[in-house]
């Protein structure tokens, strides 16, 4: 018998029950619930006569829809401000814990999860969101849900699912000054396709992995989905237990000794095997940025936007000309010459504390480019607020960057930050998909620092040829 990757061991762990099918019954420890997923959940709990099988194990809270701004006041879309009040009213019903959009611990469920500590090695955690393998980085066996079947994890804490088999990023060496874990899942996709990692659990592993950050790996963990991966993990170590230690969700005395003991036993076995695997040098990944309508239209920063003639396979060639169509973009063009009108540093990919100390870096003591429109916002209450003690809000404002309020803002244009038809937005966030950031606005992807520097410029630009200005972040992101 061979041994067992770090999914095998959790999934193993939550095994239920077993079918002929091939699906097995999982349990789930812990449930985050946020304002777009649930509601038709709520009503079928409500016209059954269901309640919740294990209360403690669900926090809720709004994103999508919240305001950025004018937070004190009544939410102006008639629709955000419907879904908000749903939720509350759900959480009150069914005496779920809650998070108003007015407490200072609220944001985007893929960063409180974590700083709360409700995120936490080894368990099974579940969202009614695609991005849920962000909590994967803590060794978290974490995916999205339907909304039906949130009302199953509400009703009975399992889920009925079909095991995944495993694959292997690893990744060798360091990167170089400016760049991190953005860059390497981006082209990571770009590599493998959209689909490349289709039915597996992927586990992000190597000395350049093992060198992050907790903030750097939920980055790179929360776009396995982009490369079609369901589940993204990465081994919990000393790195992650730090990060959990004390916070408010996590185990104390005794039960932290125990949970510490039981997360070491968490690693990939050294004879696991794995159905496929990816190697990367950490040193041959440059600042990524896409030039399409999917993540896997990415190229290096000094890259040309790809020319539809040249591909062979008519219906790829079919596809780059969609997507140049709607981006506005000529083949041949060097992606430094593609001006931008906005800037979005924020979502649950790289709106945390790290992220906002790597754009200051770039920013401090510069102003935005004429004609640009760039927003901040961070994560959670929580972040803001550590932000603002380090005055780094401050270094975005001089700047002329709008300092906004927790949410999801204008990752998913749900609410009221969101682009206009043909404006062009250089963002932070994970999905550069048509319309994504609003009708018609054009989304290219980068990191946090890449994103900054292009709201010093007013276009596309290679971080490495500015001067950073103050001390570098130890993760690139």
């Amino acid at each position: 018998m061979s041994g067992k990757t770090l999914y095998d061991k959790v999934w193993e762990a939550h095994a239920v029950k077993s079918y002929s099918d091939g699906t097995t019954l999982l349990y789930i420890d812990r449930h985050l619930v946020h304002e777009v997923s649930s509601p038709q959940a709520f009503v079928h709990m409500r016209a059954t006569g269901r309640t919740p099988w294990r209360r403690d194990a669900h926090l809720c809270v709004a994103d999508h829809a919240v305001p950025t701004v004018d937070r004190d006041k009544e939410i102006s879309d008639p629709k955000a401000r419907t879904q908000v009040a749903r939720l509350e009213e759900n959480a009150a019903r069914f005496q779920l814990k809650y998070i108003p959009i007015r407490d200072g611990r609220q944001g985007i469920v893929h960063v409180i999860g974590p700083e709360s500590g409700f995120t936490q090695p080894g368990i099974t955690l579940v969202c009614g969101d695609s991005h849920t393998c962000t909590h994967g980085a803590f060794g978290t066996l974490a995916f999205g849900i339907g909304s039906s079947e949130c009302e199953a994890v509400l009703a009975t804490q399992c889920l009925r699912q079909s095991r995944a088999q495993n694959m292997r990023v690893w990744v060798d060496g360091r990167f170089a000054p400016g760049i991190g874990s953005k860059d390497l899942i981006l082209a990571l996709i770009a590599r493998i396709g959209t689909s490349g990692a289709a039915g597996c659990a992927l586990e992000f592993a190597g000395p350049a992995i093992e060198g992050m950050s907790m903030e750097a790996r939920m980055t790179l963990c929360n776009m396995s989905i982009e490369a079609g991966a369901r589940v993204g993990m990465i081994a919990p170590d000393a790195t992650t237990f730090a990060y959990l230690k004390g916070r408010p969700y996590a185990p104390r005395g005794d039960d932290w000794d125990a949970a510490i003991e039981h997360w070491q036993t968490l690693a990939t076995d050294q004879d696991a095997v794995f159905h496929r695997e990816e190697r990367i040098d950490a040193a041959s990944v440059e600042p990524q940025v896409s030039w399409g309508t999917s993540p896997g239209q990415t190229t290096g920063i000094h890259g040309r936007v790809p020319d539809p003639d040249a591909e062979a396979d008519d219906e790829r060639a079919d596809d780059l000309r969609a997507a140049l169509d709607y981006m506005g973009l000529r083949p041949g063009m060097l992606l430094t010459d593609i001006a931008v009108d906005h800037v979005f540093i924020g979502s649950c990919t790289n709106g945390r504390i790290e992220d906002l100390r790597s754009a200051a870096s770039v920013v401090r003591g510069r102003s935005i480019a004429e004609g640009v429109r760039a927003l901040i916002v961070p994560g959670s209450g929580l972040v803001k607020e550590q932000a603002e003690r380090e005055g780094l809000d401050h270094v975005f404002r001089e700047a002329g960057f709008e300092w906004r309020s927790a949410g999801c803002s204008m990752c998913v244009a749900m609410n009221t930050d969101r682009l206009h038809p043909g404006e062009r937005c250089a963002s932070t966030s994970n999905r550069n998909f048509q319309g994504r950031q609003g009708k018609g606005g054009r989304t290219h992807l980068m990191s946090p620092a890449m994103a900054a520097a292009a709201a010093i410029t007013g276009h596309l630009a290679d971080v490495r040829e500015l001067d950073i200005r103050s001390t570098e972040t130890t993760d690139g992101q």
